[in-house]
Order: structure tokens, then C-alpha cells, then sequence
């Protein structure tokens, strides 16, 4: 599964990138928290807002919000997870860093912004919120103790808190979040976004699936009155564990629902993207290797989900045995829905797909394919034009009108996944941030991260690019 993706990187990227990941956050300076019991059922605790951290620079002044602002509540902006801001506004050609917020821990998840604000969620069971023009903490929401990973059976991130990109619900105006927390067990907290105040929480560990086995990556999802939350397993593909969505009522009122893949063993729902979701409400997700190489399982597959997260249809490529039998998992990057109906899938082998919406076709029968990349993440969208993140480098398809595949431009200096906005793509990899020409692929300007997470994807809102890093969130201005 994930460690695929370091023996695909060139050797001296692959011992960087390995070095990074293994790092952990440095704790904050003088921040003050409060921490309610690590227990799955732990009880709502008072908000009190936290002081600010000392930021690692000196920030300047950052615009007054934009009143056209879009929040960006969910990761890559919407449920289709396009990643697509058109009213961002245009890039002015320069790149210049705002401020920098050090936090409690690693943020693999992508930060949001909701109301206005900038959510960040940290390896250290942390929620924040940050005020966009200094980065200064609003508020501190402690969860738990996270996990070490000297507890666990493989892995590599440590310790292990919240690596999924939280959700914000417009319907009942709540975040939410999974952390795994010192147990292990993984629990669903529901916050209230203006002080960090937990509403209720739930733990989401199915029975039958060990927490210690299992790490909860993928973004979440919101849609249809649920909160859908993907599973995986942990870095090495160790122990017995095996992929599933659950579903829990944005109320907090009313039973858990689950789709499990239907394998002996593995068959992860691990990639950051997360579900995605149609006009429908149905969910797309894609799976990654099973354990089988004669009967197929369900893995190695793109699935289409209803609502209550019955199977409707999917898809598995003609190689789905090899594929298991080498870790080429389909499921290293979430679907991407298009225009026209269609549905475009890469794996780690490298081969893009189009595929039918609602009728993902069955075992080989895809639209078209085409060799791409091995990709890993959430692509971003502009119509037909799907920009994908590869191990070392970030490559542009097209999807034409009649679900054909067109291979395009690669760039070689980026390859995190991407978003669209200003009239660039950007990027961060190899600890920079990158604005990417999207006709050419040509880098038109690049600035210095910081130490960046595995698929560490940027945020688009009021003229600031946000990216989360190994030591908090670096803002920078476009």
C-alpha cells in the first residue's frame, strides 16, 4: 500500500522523503490547551480560547478578507473534490511568505477555512482554529494522547493523532473529526467550529476491525446527513485489517452504517482524497489491494456507493491479480468525477482509466485507458482537464467528450496533489510550494515550505495559499 510509494521515488528523493515522514512536530511555545479525557466517550469540556504560538517568522500584513471569500470547508474544496477555486483571484506572479504557525504536531491534514477562519488538525490530537492574517491561535481543541508508533505494529508517522482532513457540515454548522487516540481507538468528534467546543463524539472502530490494525487517513466526507469516514491500514500493510467506509448521522443521533470491502485482508479506503460525491449523493471510492490473486474481491477496484453505503457498481482493471500480488493498488488516488458523466482512476501501475459513472462497468471494462502515472492523492479538475499527483512529478490528462484519454504535459518539480486557482496550478513538493503554468506545465514561481507530510495538499482563500507542514501551517501570499 503506502510504502509503494517510497520505493517508486528516485533513491535521493525516496531518503528524504522517507527521513521527513518519520519526523514529528515540535511541540508549540507557550500555548494553552484543555484536554478532555483521551476516552472514546469523552466529555464536552468548557472552551477556553489558547494564546498564540510565537510564529517562526515575522508575519506581514495580510489583506482584509475578501467579502467574495470562499471558505473552503472539505478537502479540496467540495464533495466532488475538485479542487477547482474560480474566484480565487488571479495570481499576481510573485510569492511571497505571510506567516508561519507552529503547532503541536505534524498537519498532514489539508488546513480549511471555515467562516473565515483556518482550521488545522494536527498529529498531536489537536484541532486549532488561526485567524488568516497573523496565524495567531483563536482557539486550541486538545482530543487526546496520540499513538506512538512504538505501540503499533508498522507504520510511519509518529506519533499517530489526526492524519484525515476534517469536515466542515453547512446543514447543522459543526467540524468534524477523527483522531486516534492512546488505546488505540479511533473516535468521531463533532466541534463547534467558533470555540473548538465538543458537541459529542463516537468511537468509529467496527467490530472485527482491530484499531490498532487500522489507520483512518482518507479525507472525510459530508453529504446526505452522514459523515463518511474511510479506513485503511498502516504503512507496511502488516496485521490483519481490512478496508471499510462508515457512516455516522451528522445529528450524532442513530446507528452507524458501514460498506466493508469484501476481502480476507487488506483492500484499504487510505487515499487523502476520501470519498467523493456525486449529484446523486451516491460516494465513489476507490479500494487497494486485496490479499487474493485468483478470486476476485472487491479490491484493487473503484466502487460506487449509495447513500446507506450499498453497492451499486465498480470497477477492477484486467490486472487485478498482478496488481495485488505486486501492491499496484488502484486505491493510492481517489476518483475523479467529470463531466460528461465520467470517472477518471490512476493507481500506483501507473494506468489512467475513464469509466462510467453508474455503471462502473465490472472487471476490465473501462471506457479508455492510457499510461499516465503512478499516482498517489486527490487530482484537481477544470472540465475535462485532470491534473495528477505522481510519486515525482505531476502530470495533466484530458478526459474528451466521448471518454477518451489524452496524456499531456508532466512537470518534474512538482507532484503533491494540487489545486486550481488564480489561473495556476499549485503544488507542494520536495519543500516547495509551486505555481504551475496549466496550459504548459511550466513553473512560474516557487517559494521554500518548510519539511512537508506525505501528500501534503494546499488551500486557496483570500489571496493566501496555506500548506500544512511537519511543524504547523505556513501561509504565503499570491
Amino acid at each position: 500500500m503506502q510504502t509503494q510509494f517510497i520505493r517508486l521515488l528516485r533513491p535521493s528523493l525516496a531518503v528524504a522523503l522517507a527521513f521527513a515522514v518519520a519526523a514529528c512536530g515540535s511541540a508549540p511555545t507557550s500555548i494553552a490547551t484543555t484536554a478532555p479525557p483521551a476516552s472514546a466517550a469523552a466529555a464536552t469540556p468548557t472552551a477556553s480560547p489558547s494564546a498564540p504560538p510565537s510564529p517562526s517568522a515575522s508575519p506581514s500584513p495580510s489583506p482584509s478578507p475578501d467579502p467574495a471569500a470562499v471558505d473552503w470547508p472539505v478537502y479540496h474544496l467540495d464533495a466532488q473534490r475538485t479542487g477547482n477555486s474560480p474566484g480565487f483571484p488571479a495570481f499576481s506572479g510573485t510569492l511571497a511568505k505571510a506567516w508561519a504557525a507552529k503547532l503541536d504536531g505534524a498537519v498532514y491534514a489539508e488546513p480549511l477555512v471555515v467562516v473565515g477562519k483556518i482550521i488545522a488538525a494536527t498529529e498531536g490530537d489537536s484541532v486549532y482554529s488561526l485567524d488568516p492574517a497573523a496565524g495567531t491561535v483563536l482557539w486550541q481543541r486538545k482530543l487526546g494522547t496520540p499513538v506512538p508508533l512504538s505501540t503499533l505494529p508498522c507504520g510511519n508517522i509518529n506519533p499517530l493523532g489526526i492524519t484525515s482532513t476534517p469536515a466542515y457540515d453547512a446543514a447543522t454548522q459543526t467540524l468534524f473529526t477523527v483522531a486516534e487516540v492512546k488505546g488505540p481507538a479511533h473516535t468521531l468528534f463533532a466541534l463547534d467550529p467558533a470555540t473548538g467546543a465538543i458537541r459529542w463524539s463516537r468511537n468509529v472502530d467496527m467490530p472485527g476491525h482491530p484499531a490498532r490494525n487500522q489507520q483512518q487517513r482518507s479525507a472525510l466526507a459530508v453529504g446526505n446527513g452522514y459523515v463518511y469516514i474511510g479506513f485503511g491500514g498502516l504503512a507496511g500493510d502488516c496485521a490483519q485489517y481490512s478496508g471499510e467506509v462508515v457512516g455516522v448521522p451528522t445529528s450524532g443521533q442513530g446507528g452507524t452504517i458501514v460498506y466493508n470491502v469484501p476481502v480476507k485482508r487488506e483492500g484499504a479506503v487510505w487515499s487523502t482524497g476520501g470519498p467523493v460525491l456525486d449529484a446523486s449523493g451516491n460516494l465513489y471510492v476507490s479500494t487497494g489491494n486485496g490479499s487474493s490473486t485468483s478470486t476476485y474481491d472487491g479490491s484493487d477496484s473503484v466502487v460506487e456507493l449509495s447513500p446507506q453505503l450499498k453497492l451499486l457498481s465498480r470497477f477492477a482493471p484486467a490486472s487485478w491479480a498482478s496488481d495485488n500480488a505486486r501492491d499496484l493498488d488502484l486505491g493510492s488516488l481517489s476518483p475523479v468525477l467529470l463531466p460528461g458523466g465520467y470517472v477518471f482512476i490512476a493507481g500506483k501501475r501507473g494506468t489512467g482509466y475513464v469509466l462510467r459513472q453508474g455503471a462502473l462497468g465490472g472487471i476490465g471494462k473501462q471506457i479508455s485507458s492510457a499510461g499516465v502515472c503512478a499516482a498517489f492523492g486527490g487530482a484537481a479538475q477544470d472540465g475535462g482537464t485532470i491534473f495528477v499527483p505522481c510519486t515525482s512529478q505531476l502530470r495533466m490528462v484530458v478526459v474528451g467528450s466521448d471518454g477518451s484519454l489524452h496524456p499531456g504535459w508532466t512537470s518534474s518539480a512538482a507532484g503533491g496533489p494540487p489545486v486550481v486557482g488564480g489561473g495556476v496550478v499549485w503544488s507542494a513538493a520536495s519543500d516547495r510550494l509551486f505555481a504551475l503554468d496549466p496550459k504548459t506545465g511550466a513553473t512560474r514561481a516557487s517559494i521554500a515550505v518548510g519539511s512537508l507530510p506525505h501528500f501534503a495538499s494546499p488551500t486557496l482563500w483570500n489571496r493566501l495559499v496555506l500548506v500544512g507542514t511537519m511543524a504547523g501551517v505556513s501561509a504565503f501570499r499570491a
